[in-house]
């Protein structure tokens, strides 16, 4: 089971909506991801395996988080599957 940080800037609105969708996608895919929600600020004592967050966040996460799934939309949950699965096609074949 891998664990994800579904985060945003300040954790309130769309990245609670991005969770929802998130839970969404991997419950209906099966897919081996705990998601748990918060700000930037949760990433001090996140120790997981991936975040979750919006394109507009995601640019400033890189090199500072083990792997980042950004997310262009939130509603489009094909977007979703398809990165969380190369997620686990890549954790997998480390």
């Amino acid at each position: 089971m891998y664990k994800a940080l579904v985060c945003c800037r300040a954790g309130m609105g769309s990245s609670m909506l991005l969770k929802i969708k998130a839970d969404q996608v991997i419950k209906e895919n099966s897919l081996p991801i705990r998601t748990e929600h918060g700000s930037l600020d949760s990433l001090i004592a996140f120790d997981g395996d991936l975040v979750i967050t919006l394109d507009s966040l995601a640019d400033e996460l890189y090199n500072k988080v083990p792997y980042i799934v950004s997310i262009s939309s939130v509603l489009d949950k094909e977007e979703m599957k398809e990165k969380f699965s190369s997620y686990i096609n890549w954790a997998e074949a480390r």
